[in-house]
């Protein structure tokens, strides 16, 4: 959304806004509106929700607006007969500083590898997925404390401020754009399922804090806690050596104040969990009420 608010804050014309169709939330399940099509209706943008990106239907309408660019942010992929159809063509808002991180998470997967750096890019679509001219490139540092959500956070303002700029250099000049190069170094960025998720308690404390801060607030790195899926969301390295003599993926508890895992080489300390069927709770308060 800050992308398409800065956008018409800017001035610039924005015909229509093309976004997922309404989907259940909450308890009731009932159909909720996704922020960017609040902002558009607000702003009095017509609003496109296609089921199917192909259709002669939907083809046709997007037509009839005749935009001369098209941006896209954190959407599906396109089929050609969308992305080839502005006269400026189309570019797209990547969490990254690509090649890097070609994929679907980006963010999630320059933290696991304890990356030190990632950024934002622009560039032009073309066919094959995250591979297409770079327009523009934007830094930004992973701190040691930083989440998937709390880097999320930094890129979207960030890449709002990309897109602005990208816009701003298409309308007015043909900008320059440099070619996406391959080299053996590149690291993906797949889409992450339940199973990537799982802890492996084999690596050493440093990966698997990495591997944590990740996947938090989601889709959140789990393992089995006296028989039950547990989600960690913050977790410290233990310094002091512990003379407890157990496996990776064993733990100790004081049952008041600390939950240590075993790892390769060390200790991790638990912060913040979610047992199945309880809320997010702090170590403290989740030892209150349960037994290890």
């Amino acid at each position: 959304m800050p992308s398409l608010k800065i956008l018409v804050e800017s001035g610039f014309k924005v015909v229509a806004v093309i976004t997922a169709p309404d989907r259940p939330a909450g308890r009731g399940r009932k159909l909720s509106m996704s922020a960017v099509k609040t902002y558009a209706l607000s702003q009095n943008i017509p609003v496109l929700q296609p089921t199917n990106l192909k259709s002669p239907e939907f083809n046709l309408e997007l037509k009839s607006y005749q935009a001369n660019l098209q941006v896209v942010v954190a959407f599906r992929m396109l089929p050609e007969i969308v992305w080839d159809m502005p006269e400026y063509g189309t570019f797209n808002l990547h969490a990254s500083l690509l090649p890097q991180y070609r994929g679907a998470a980006p963010i999630n997967w320059a933290i696991i590898n304890g990356e030190k750096e990632t950024g934002a890019t622009t560039f032009f679509l073309q066919h094959e997925i995250d591979t297409g001219n770079i327009i523009l490139q934007e830094k930004v540092a992973i701190t040691d404390a930083d989440t998937a959500g709390s880097l999320y956070e930094r890129l979207m303002h960030k890449g709002a401020e990309l897109v602005l700029e990208t816009t701003q250099s298409i309308m007015t000049h043909n900008p320059e754009v440099t070619q996406q190069v391959m080299t053996p170094d590149l690291k993906p960025a797949p889409k992450i399922h339940k199973e990537t998720c799982k802890i492996d308690w084999n690596q050493n404390s440093v990966s698997i804090r990495n591997f944590i801060r990740g996947l938090s607030p989601y889709p959140a790195a789990w393992t089995m806690v006296n028989g039950k899926n547990c989600k960690f969301f913050q977790v410290e390295l233990v310094k002091d050596e512990l003379e407890q003599q157990k496996e990776p993926g064993e733990f100790i508890t004081d049952q008041k104040n600390f939950i240590y895992f075993k790892t390769s080489d060390g200790w991790v300390s638990i912060k913040e969990l979610q047992l199945e069927g309880k809320r997010r709770m702090t170590v403290e308060d989740f030892l209150r009420g349960a037994t290890l």
